[in-house]
């Protein structure tokens, strides 16, 4: 047993490490508190106390008072600074004034919902009084579900129950509808893309089904830091929000520190491996027995780096102290690591971004992050769980030889200094819309003059009467299909026609493991493509294009798989449009045709083509909005500007995520040298929904941000002349990174 060091000797060696790029030291805060409330129940004041809480952060009072006045609230402050009472004091006040009072808590996981239960629990045990709180998921059991619809001061739930199981039935749960006073949505910010606009018209139908049993709730939303949590909360709610922005909770010394392991291949920029590095980093703290957290991007990454570091110090600490955590273990596993971590007898822990959210793990001194998480506000989430209230923490983030990473670990600045991603929603996404205009209609008629949202709906009433779906009496709209139009419609995605993907690995028990769009479908599940879902690999062995099923075995290989589509984009309309000297930007609808044609294997470790193969698959069609950069001034031979345009498209592929926070594959990309609607080259940049969601509005917005970023990236990679953190490595001309910088200052300076 080797002799242990303290946090701050293990602090002062690192700040020698070389590979250090980038070090920000964040001071310390103390706390800001006032006394409880005059009207807070004097049970919640003693359960408090016993639970060591003397008084309350000023964002929890503020809350509390904006709740129990009728104001509907967005709390938005760091993860670890006591959210949970902002919505559980309004909540069980409430109840103790009038014991029939219901309330609905909105969590966007099964697993938070049953750790913000156990929370709720113990304060109600604290008061000693009977307040019922219950979960309400797919694993509840048939004779737990009657009592909770009939008994439940609280039910928590998450939105996909609330779509399917709730609403549709709301017959069965007239007592929570009825005494309905407060619906809290926690994790607001998760709540973007598909899936929020899918959530905000799920709220459109609880407040519909609301108001017809004679309630009006009062909203209480609870975000991590992003630039926009108060728009984002009206549009999903459809109300004025009240901002609680005073955070008043405590904060110890923080490290913040950008590590960018050692170059391996000078020349495509290509650096050692960040799970490596990461093994290596943790594997110090824990054996100085520290308490370390260890973000990982994906499953199989997980159990890849929780394996080497069981290995690294078992001699040291011993093996049942370092755990992993993330989706696919037990419930009863993950309660058994949470309460290890809050009472120190786990000292390490590996995690997917499952312990991101605001599950209780109390606070531990190391996070160590293996690359970027994608925005600004996930890494801030992330690193919030290393850093006890007074102590010192220091937060590790690994790059990789990812573009994002590398743009990140070179520009600390864009990551300190600059506000958080805003979340886009767009529910009145006329495919997502129409959908949950049906579930409205199955759950209660629609009269004359009803709005959905913002608008009236009768338009899209009278399309569906049309098709047969809806019967109109009177001036009144009648559900009038056999079907059950909730079970049809996925929260996860804008299309109606989804592949499902089916799990064969054990003969004989195949299982539904999850369903993707058919557009999506052509670059991801062909045959013998890579899959991944929630980080473990699956290889595509058929995909049935007419059943709309792709069948999948597990697999464990070192590459991944890239499709390549052919793509015609047909401009349908210009709504916006920004003129400069050299190029024009506009923004509009657009129809785009596309045609699988083959799919390369890519090496994990190096991005090396290590082969392909076809793809045989149907043309698809697919309406959305796009924002597209047209260049006036032609200088290039065809070959030459075919492949600058296809550089510039890789640098906006990699920055585009960064600026308006998505997922790398929801904005698509397509270099166009002689476009179709003007014969000028052209760079489009569509979302890649039915419709659109807005990705390609906000990009409209903030082109020059886009331009900018690219330029910085390409100026300051380390190649010599173009790898996959930049360009790419497919161009074969003469000095192509400084023309491509050239053409992108070029359009900057315009």
């Amino acid at each position: 047993m080797h002799k242990r060091d303290r946090i701050d000797t293990l602090i002062e060696r690192l700040k020698q490490d070389e590979h250090v790029v980038y070090w920000r030291e964040i001071a310390p805060v103390a706390a800001n508190t006032v006394p409880f409330p005059d009207d807070l129940d004097e049970r919640i004041k003693a359960a408090l106390h016993k639970k060591g809480v003397e008084a309350l952060y000023t964002h929890q009072f503020s809350a509390y008072k904006a709740a129990t006045s009728g104001k509907h609230v967005t709390a938005v402050t760091p993860t670890a600074s006591g959210k949970t009472l902002c919505y559980h004091l309004p909540v069980l006040n409430e109840i103790t004034q009038d014991e029939t009072s219901r309330a609905l808590y909105l969590f966007p996981t099964k697993a938070l919902a049953q750790d913000q239960k156990s929370d709720l629990n113990e304060l109600i045990n604290e008061m000693g009084i009977s307040i019922k709180s219950y979960t309400y998921d797919g694993d509840t059991s048939p004779n737990i579900r009657q009592i909770v619809r009939k008994a439940g001061h609280v039910v928590i739930t998450n939105p996909d129950m609330l779509h399917t199981a709730i609403l549709p039935h709301h017959t069965k749960w007239i007592s929570l509808f009825e005494n309905l006073k407060y619906i809290v949505i926690d994790e607001l910010h998760t709540y973007r893309g598909v899936f929020g606009s899918h959530v905000a018209n799920v709220i459109r139908r609880l407040k519909r089904i609301c108001a017809f049993y004679g309630s009006k709730p009062t909203f209480i939303c609870t975000s991590a830091t992003i630039a926009n949590p108060k728009e984002l909360a009206e549009q999903l709610t459809g109300e004025e929000i009240t901002l609680i922005s005073n955070n008043g909770a405590p904060r110890g010394k923080k490290h913040f520190v950008f590590y960018n392991p050692p170059l391996v291949n000078r020349a495509l920029n290509i650096r050692k491996s960040a799970t490596v590095e990461v093994n290596r980093l943790a594997k110090e703290f824990l054996r100085n027995n520290i308490q370390t957290i260890v973000f990982a991007r994906s499953r199989v990454r997980v159990e890849v780096i929780l394996s080497h570091l069981q290995d690294l110090i078992k001699k040291d600490i011993g093996n049942a102290t370092i755990r992993g955590y993330r989706g696919g273990y037990l419930p009863k596993q993950r309660r058994e690591i949470e309460k290890g971590l809050r009472e120190g007898s786990i000292i390490g822990v590996v995690s997917t971004n499952a312990l991101e959210l605001g599950v209780d793990i109390g606070q531990l001194q190391v996070c160590i992050m293996t690359g970027y998480p994608g925005t600004i506000a996930s890494t801030w989430q992330q690193a919030g769980r290393a850093g006890r209230r007074q102590e010192e923490s220091l937060t590790i983030m690994v790059a990789s030889s990812t573009p994002i990473d590398q743009y990140i670990v070179q520009h600390p600045a864009y990551f300190f200094d600059k506000n958080p991603e805003s979340a886009r929603i767009n529910p009145d996404n006329l495919i997502i819309l129409v959908d949950h205009v049906k579930c409205a209609a199955y759950e209660l008629p629609f009269q004359a003059g009803d709005q959905f949202g913002n608008e009236p709906v009768e338009e899209i009433l009278t399309f569906l009467t049309e098709e047969k779906v809806l019967h109109r009496k009177s001036d009144r709209w009648f559900w009038a299909n056999e079907s059950f139009p909730a079970h049809q419609i996925s929260l996860r995605s804008a299309s109606q026609e989804n592949v499902v993907i089916i799990d064969q690995t054990i003969t004989g028990s195949h299982q539904v493991i999850g369903e993707m769009d058919r557009f999506s479908a052509m670059t991801l599940l062909h045959k013998e493509a890579i899959y991944l879902h929630e980080g473990t690999q699956y290889q595509v062995e058929l995909l049935d294009w007419e059943e709309k099923k792709a069948f999948v075995r597990k697999v464990n290989v070192d590459y991944f798989t890239d499709a390549n589509l052919a793509v015609q984009l047909k401009v349908l309309e210009i709504d916006k449009s920004l003129e400069k000297e050299t190029v024009a930007v506009h923004y509009g609808d657009v129809t785009v045709n596309a045609l699988a044609t083959i799919f390369k294997k890519i090496k994990l470790s190096t991005f090396e083509n290590i082969g392909s193969g076809p793809i045989h698959l149907p043309e698809e069609e697919l309406h959305t909005s796009s924002t597209w950069l047209t260049i006036k001034v032609q200088e290039f031979e065809l070959k030459k500007l075919e492949q600058l345009l296809g550089g510039i498209s890789n640098l906006f592929r990699n920055v585009i995520p960064l600026i308006v926070m998505c997922d790398r594959n929801d904005v698509h990309v397509v270099p166009q040298v002689k476009a179709v609607h003007h014969g000028l080259p052209t760079i489009f940049m569509y979302d890649r929904y039915p419709g659109g969601i807005g990705l390609a509005k906000e990009i409209f917005h903030r082109i020059d941000e886009v331009v900018a970023m690219a330029n910085d990236l390409v100026v300051h990679c380390p190649c010599e002349d173009g790898c996959p953190s930049c360009i790419g490595t497919e161009i074969d001309i003469p000095e192509a990174k400084k023309t491509c910088t050239s053409l992108l200052q070029n359009f900057f300076a315009c």
